[in-house]
Formats: C-alpha cells, structure tokens, sequence
C-alpha cells in the first residue's frame, strides 16, 4: 500500500498565504508525478499543479503566478505554495501521485484524505 498525508490547510484571509505538503510513504516503486487537485462543494475535482519526477511542472490558469509546487524526491513530499490567495481559492485539496507498478499495465493513482483551505476575511 501507499499512503498521502496532507497537511497545511486553514482559514486564511484574502491576500494570504499557506503551504501545503503531502509525503508519501509504503509501496513506492518509480513516481511519476506529484500533484494537487481542489474540490468545493457541489463542484468537480480539478488540478491545481503538479510535477512530474523530472521537474516540470503544470498549472491551472487561475493559480498561475499565484502557486508555486515543488518536490522533494529524497522525502517522497510535494509542496505547493499559495500567495495572493482568494475566496475562489477555497476547497478542499488533495494531494494526487503517479506511479508504475512492477507488472502492471498502467501507472497507478493514490489520493490523499484531503486537506481543508478556506480563503475568507
């Protein structure tokens, strides 16, 4: 088994800032990549950023220039950054990892439990 554990959610005022870290830890084999996706209530789940094991990363328009995500690889942990931060910006976010599996077909996915980040003055 693999595991996610989030943490650094919270209630922040517009115009804050917070951290985000996930570590992953169990069965990891080969990751592919590390990211982060955000659900509110009633609304579909869309990624936020993410990195591959090289370095490149992608993200949503609404956070670009705003976030910033990062890995460490010897932790196993993504980290996302979020400055300038808004009441759209609330949701629960999850933590998402990529990887191959020996023997398996595809690249397997893991959620995290979700952490709450709540914009709101």
């Amino acid at each position: 088994q693999l595991q996610l554990v989030e943490s650094g959610g919270g209630l922040v005022q517009p115009g804050g800032s917070l951290r985000l870290s996930c570590a992953a830890s169990g069965r990891i084999f080969s990751i592919r990549t590390m990211g982060w996706y955000r659900q509110a209530p009633g609304k579909q789940r869309e990624l936020v950023a993410d990195i591959t094991s090289g370095g490149t990363t992608n993200y949503v328009d609404s956070v670009e220039g705003r976030c910033t995500i990062s890995r460490d690889n010897a932790k196993n942990t993504v980290y996302l950054q979020m400055n300038s931060l808004k009441p759209e910006d609330t949701a629960v976010y999850y933590c998402n990892l990529r990887q191959v599996v020996p023997g398996n077909r595809y690249e397997s996915t893991y959620w995290g439990q979700g952490t709450q980040v709540t914009v709101s003055s």
